[in-house]
């Protein structure tokens, strides 16, 4: 609510749904202006100038609403790891199903790492590539705890599908530590043969770039290690990430950096749609 409010584009925000009559969002969303219910999928269901619409429910939930979104003619962007459409990342493929009725932002996690394993894969081929996700136990909500086996499952075929991993594998961590950490990544990509390191360690921080342009708080702490190690396909050179992302603070801790990257991508991939229903022809990067 808050990153379309605060940079609407193309985009008018018609509704806010949620399921709770006392929820503190849709509370916030009325001191703004904004209309509010608390009847869910049925009020959104109930406007026919809804266009296009943001479910960030849970997995189980957007099965459902998946084929009422489609049957009322909405487009369908899921922040949840239903994988109901195909996967989108907006640095590595942002205007590639703009013709689907849903399309999937994955995980945290997949938004985080994706686009680091697609970095290394755009230089050479990647046979296996492995991401561990912390976050802050206050920052999973009840949607990302029930999730938890989605969360693993996605993200690992978001890494084969767009990240160009033969194999992929994903490994999520709630951190109850206080102060709340940041959301940190770490990244392993084993390469499937000899490579060049100096084209590996730009695409990279080309992908950085790319994706601070909509999170600024991404950032490597440090520049990609390579380490030659005994792998299951004999010994290969290893390349190590480390990922932390800070959140924007729109409203959400500047800690919940987990959730900002998939709200900052949603809206990403929003605004694409809203320009594609206008007609509005500009230039797609990826």
């Amino acid at each position: 609510m808050y990153k379309i409010l605060r940079d609407p584009g193309h985009m008018e925000l018609a509704l806010v749904a949620g399921i709770d009559p006392q929820s503190e969002g849709l509370a916030r969303a009325r001191s703004l202006g904004i209309p509010a219910s608390h009847e869910g999928i049925a009020a959104v269901l109930a406007d026919p100038e809804i266009k296009i619409v943001f479910d960030a429910t849970s997995a189980k939930a957007h099965v459902r609403h998946a084929r009422l979104l489609r049957e009322a003619g909405k487009i369908a962007v899921d922040l949840t790891p239903a994988a109901r459409g195909p996967y989108v990342v907006p640095p590595v493929n942002l205007g590639q199903h703009l013709d689907e009725p849903n399309v999937n932002l994955i995980t945290c996690g997949g938004q985080a790492t994706i686009p680091l394993v697609y970095a290394v894969s755009r230089v050479t081929p990647v046979r296996y590539a492995e991401i561990v996700s912390t976050v802050a136990s206050k920052s999973a909500g009840p949607g990302t705890r029930q999730n938890i086996d989605e969360f693993t499952f996605t993200t690992a075929r978001g890494l084969e599908a767009l990240g160009g991993a033969q194999q992929g594998k994903a490994i999520i961590i709630l951190n109850p530590a206080e102060p709340p950490i940041l959301m940190r990544n770490t990244i392993y990509v084993i390469p499937a043969g000899d490579f060049d390191k100096d084209a590996v360690v730009a695409s990279v921080e080309q992908m950085v770039a790319d994706v601070q342009r909509y999170v600024p708080g991404y950032r490597l702490k440090s520049a990609p290690v390579f380490d030659r190690r005994s792998t299951p396909w004999g010994e290969r050179v290893v390349i190590a990430m480390l990922l932390e992302v800070t959140g924007a603070g729109d409203f959400l801790p500047p800690y919940s950096g987990n959730l900002d990257i998939m709200t900052a991508a949603a809206r990403q991939v929003g605004e694409l749609f809203a320009r594609h229903l206008l007609g509005v022809r500009e230039e797609v990067v990826a």
